[in-house]
């Protein structure tokens, strides 16, 4: 296939990225449009890319959720919300050795980045000491990589994360600017630009990303990927909507396998460097062709999510092992 703003094919396109040149927004919205009988192209001229810095290594990632529902944020697609009516469990923080628990977990089902995750706007400073005794007893007797997302952050807090040794902070964007209101009105797009500045600042590693599926347009959603291309996210959640009974974008119709895989491949185009990760709703938009997801993207995550389930790992390494591919070992 040529594509009409460039006259190059797909293939001619990648060897341009993995040659040091920007996708135009012109291209990126181009993936989106393709027809879904050219999905096998534009998936292998985005495995060209992903293999050039990636290799055929794919890296896992386990979530755990120490602090469930109990959040003042009114973010529709979420079940933790204080506007959800979804019956999920809701407790408070989980004890230091709980966390710990769960490092060696992930370890079992091997992942190389264990997440702790807590609802809510932002952390307390007695939170934030919480979660960096669990980090740093998890980094004394493991080679795990931690990322945390704990909401809005100060800088002193980012700070003693960074100093108690987590290498990475969570903090999606979560959809286009223009779109933020009808998703949320409990603070602002721009509140979460600012907690990814505040990690950057004090050096630990940017992890954000987007829930696709939650009305953005293909501009808009090409628009997201420039921008956290803009703000040089480290690793890049591509989150798909799981349209959750009970919250305000319960019914939300989901997006098909195919069109997934095109964000998949045109957000690899547009952050070529950067890790890719399939994550929430991959098992429910994706479906049966999860696998040639891994052909853009180099990150999953196993097992459950925060209120969500996921899929057995065993089906996970599986899926790996029948590309051809490998788990990426667990080192910093």
């Amino acid at each position: 296939m040529e594509l009409i703003q460039t006259k190059k094919t797909w293939k001619e396109l990648a060897q341009g990225v993995i040659d040091g040149n920007s996708i135009s927004r012109e291209d990126a919205l181009a993936i989106l449009h393709t027809k879904d009988e050219d999905i096998l192209e534009i998936m292998n001229a985005a495995f060209l890319i992903r293999h050039h810095y990636y290799g055929k290594k794919v890296k896992l990632n386990m979530i755990i959720n120490t602090k469930s529902g109990l959040c003042p944020e009114d973010c529709g697609y979420c079940s933790q919300s204080i506007v959800s009516e979804a019956p999920i469990d809701r407790y408070a923080w989980l004890t230091k050795e709980k966390i710990v628990e769960g490092a060696y977990e992930a370890k079992r089902r091997k992942a190389g980045t264990y997440c702790i995750v807590a609802s809510g706007r932002r952390p307390t400073d007695k939170e934030v000491e919480h979660v960096i005794g669990a980090v740093k007893e998890i980094r004394e007797n493991t080679d795990l990589k931690i990322c945390c997302c704990l909401g809005f952050l100060n800088e002193d807090q980012a700070a003693r994360l960074a100093e108690a040794g987590v290498h990475r902070y969570n903090h999606n964007l979560n959809t286009h600017v223009n779109n933020y209101e009808n998703i949320c009105s409990t603070h602002t797009y721009d509140d979460r630009v600012d907690t990814v500045e505040k990690a950057k600042e004090a050096g630990i590693s940017p992890c954000s990303g987007a829930i696709f599926g939650m009305g953005e347009t293909d501009e808009q959603a090409v628009d997201i990927a420039f921008e956290l291309n803009r703000i040089d996210a480290d690793s890049i959640p591509c989150n798909f909507l799981v349209s959750i009974k009970g919250t305000p974008l319960e019914g939300q119709e989901a997006l098909t396998p195919v069109k997934c895989l095109k964000i998949l491949a045109m957000m690899r185009f547009v952050n070529p460097t950067k890790e890719i990760r399939i994550s929430g709703g991959r098992e429910v938009n994706l479906r049966s062709l999860q696998p040639l997801g891994l052909f853009a993207a180099n990150s999953i995550f196993v097992g459950d999510y925060l209120t969500t389930e996921g899929q057995e790992p065993t089906s996970d390494w599986g899926i790996i092992e029948d590309l051809g591919f490998e788990i990426e070992e667990c080192a910093l």
